[in-house]
């Protein structure tokens, strides 16, 4: 695509994606982490990663071994 197009008209697509990323709202990394730990620690004892998946509900558990003599 890039090919295809005139040097004046892919700076000017640079120039606007730029002026886009200029516009966004910026945080400080301090306050993103603080907000990521607490919101990890906040769903921890939901997560199944965590805690396990009870053997009951576990659509992923062997039903059989596989025996090789």
């Amino acid at each position: 695509m890039a090919r295809d197009m005139a040097e004046k008209d892919i700076l000017k697509m640079e120039v606007d994606q730029l002026k886009k990323e200029v516009s966004t709202p910026r945080s400080a990394v301090s306050a993103a982490a603080k907000e990521t730990i607490e919101f990890v620690e906040a769903q921890s004892p939901e997560d199944p990663l965590i805690k396990g998946v009870p053997e009951a509900t576990n659509p992923f558990k062997e039903k059989g071994g596989c025996i090789i003599s």
